[in-house]
């Protein structure tokens, strides 16, 4: 491996290179701030001005955006509530209460540095992995897919911080609400009421935006004041504490950067399943979930970890089969073709200084973008100061043009607006999001997989357990259901031996 890497290093000493390294990399945290854009569009911008380019340096360009435009949604998902990207709405979670409290130098310090430990790891992992990925990928058919997105569904049980019912009630209407647009098996329309517009779904974004950012903007016209709820300056106070943080619960970074390396490399799964699944793990493992969703650090770490890890792994189905593993990737694998590069098997034969070259770029990029992240700390830590009077319009304003610039329909505003009020009475009665954002990005992978299953063994339900992997998955799933059930017997009979 290193007799390929060395030389694929040895391209960054050009100074042309890290210069195009250096640009993707503020290119991609300065779009990826933008609520709605994302990579994939941040990518379709930048791709016509790599024609003409050499190889090698498009694709550092590539890896350096790529890398770095999941920091610049994850810092103003932190700050703001506002995700800049469908994955970062996992950093939400626990990321910005800890900003309500004060705490914005931790939580930025904490994702900078899982940020980078995730890209480290995700990046050594596909070094390892790229070489035998094809039978890797060949492991997961249609009943793996299932069992993995059953496996994302049962973390419904876990993610809803001590509310069961609340939290299943929820689920199943996300699942509901999933189930809109076209049948995978039969090609019919199903609940779309006669509108074009819900043909192809929900579409994940603008939903995404209005459970998150446009619900706190509600809330905070309404309660008034700045985001932070401390008067004091504390932006710095907390940075290296939160990346201190990082290393201290390395298993939790560890654990994040695993499930990120592993859905990133399945197609169809994407990056927003991996920070949630990775997320809704880490509230399972811990002795105290209920205190998640409060302020967390490790609510912070575990999403950011799968996030980056997640962004190096999504390269083997794409360059190893030419099966984007996203919409990112989708458009990367343009970008591939554009300049003669065909992704296959004989890939790393013809081009392997450029690919390794490109996986090396991610990495530097993740680095880079938390440098950059920690410098600028206190400049972006001033925007939680700002009177909701001013920022309510300004985050309502780019919320609405990031989501129309996806796709030019006007009915995505109108949508991230419904999901907006959904997600402030969420909030409002105290309601978990999480089971619902779980049920909308799980439950369409899950019922096509389970027809495409039922197809291909006429019926029987023994294709669920042919294979060594699925025998896995289902031990995950049975561990998932029954040790929330174990740990909370444990508390009751510890807590009525304390009585006693």
């Amino acid at each position: 491996m290193f007799d390929i890497v060395l030389p694929a290093l040895h391209s960054f000493a050009s100074f042309e290179n890290v210069g195009f390294l250096v640009l993707g990399t503020v290119i991609g945290l300065v779009f990826g701030t933008i609520p709605g854009l994302g990579g994939a569009t941040t990518l379709a911008l930048v791709m016509p001005m790599t024609y003409g380019m050499e190889q090698t340096p498009a694709m550092i360009l590539a890896g350096g955006l790529m890398g770095s435009v999941a920091m610049g949604g994850s810092i103003t998902a932190v700050l703001i509530n506002t995700p800049g990207s469908g994955p970062s709405a996992a950093t939400c979670l626990d990321g910005y209460p800890l900003t309500q409290q004060g705490k914005a130098g931790m939580a930025i310090g904490a994702l900078a540095s899982s940020t980078a430990m995730g890209s480290v790891i995700g990046v050594f992992s596909v070094l390892l992995v790229l070489p035998v990925a094809r039978q890797l990928v060949m492991m997961f058919g249609p009943p793996e897919f299932f069992l993995l997105a059953l496996l994302g569904l049962t973390a419904i049980s876990i993610s809803s911080g001590g509310k069961l019912l609340c939290g299943l009630v929820v689920g199943a209407g996300g699942l509901v609400l999933s189930f809109i647009g076209e049948d995978a098996v039969s090609g019919g329309q199903r609940y779309t009421f006669g509108s074009d517009y819900l043909w192809d779904g929900l579409p994940l974004v603008p939903t995404l935006l209005g459970l998150f950012a446009i619900s706190e903007m509600i809330d905070l016209s309404l309660k008034g004041g700045a985001v932070a709820k401390k008067t004091e300056t504390t932006e710095f106070a907390g940075l290296w504490e939160g990346i201190r943080a990082s290393f201290k619960h390395w298993p939790v970074v560890l654990r994040g950067s695993i499930i990120g390396t592993l859905e990133g490399s399945i197609p169809g799964v994407g990056g927003t399943a991996a920070s949630f699944l990775a997320y809704s793990l880490t509230v399972q493992a811990d002795k105290h979930p209920e205190t998640f969703g409060k302020g967390r650090i490790e609510g912070v770490i575990a999403p950011e970890a799968a996030i980056n890890a997640k962004e190096a792994a999504c390269l083997i189905p794409t360059l190893t089969f030419g099966i984007p593993a996203g919409l990112e990737m989708a458009v990367f694998l343009g970008m591939l073709i554009l300049h003669g590069i065909e992704p296959g098997p004989m890939l790393l034969i013809h081009h392997s200084e450029t690919i390794y070259a490109l996986v090396l770029a991610l990495c530097f990029s993740c680095l880079i973008g938390a440098v950059l992240g920690c410098v600028c700390i206190k400049p972006l830590s001033l925007i939680t100061k700002i009177d909701v009077h001013v920022l309510v319009p300004l985050i309502l304003a780019i919320s609405a043009a990031g989501t129309f610039s996806i796709r030019g329909e006007p009915l995505d505003i109108l949508l991230a607006g419904v999901f907006g009020v959904v997600g402030y009475l969420l909030r409002r009665f105290e309601y978990p999001r999480l089971p619902l954002v779980l049920a909308l990005v799980l439950g369409p992978v899950a019922e096509r997989s389970y027809h495409q299953s039922m197809m291909i063994s006429d019926g029987s339900w023994s294709v669920f357990v042919q294979h060594n992997t699925s025998l896995v998955l289902i031990s995950l799933i049975v561990l998932a259901v029954v040790l929330p059930v174990w740990r909370s017997q444990s508390r009751r009979r510890k807590a009525a031996a304390e009585f006693a």
